[in-house]
């Protein structure tokens, strides 16, 4: 069996903002940058430690892949084999807060 994704209540909290921001100004923009963002994420099924060490954590469970201008942080846990995605965040908002810790 592989690994699994799943998706934190901040991550998903997140996400809803993201899109509901950008629907502001292009509703079609929203849904696509939303789907997006959840395919890659998802796509760490195949390969989980894809994504580099999120540089201002000294985790090695910690890591992140960048989809436009936005870091998809997500923790991996080995002995359930899942990819706890924690946070959609925007480069430019400056340091994630990463619920539970780095």
């Amino acid at each position: 069996m592989g690994w699994q994704v799943i998706i934190a209540p901040s991550a998903s909290s997140d996400l809803a903002d993201i899109v509901r921001y950008i629907a502001l100004h292009n509703s079609d923009a929203a849904a696509r940058v939303g789907f997006e963002l959840v395919a890659r994420a998802e796509g760490l099924t195949q390969f989980p430690e894809k994504g580099r060490a999120v540089p201002e954590f000294r985790n090695p469970e910690l890591r992140e892949i960048i989809c436009r201008s936005y870091r998809i942080i997500y923790r991996l846990e080995w002995k359930t084999q899942q990819i706890q995605i924690v946070r959609f965040w925007h480069g430019a908002r400056g340091f994630p807060h990463i619920p539970g810790g780095g």
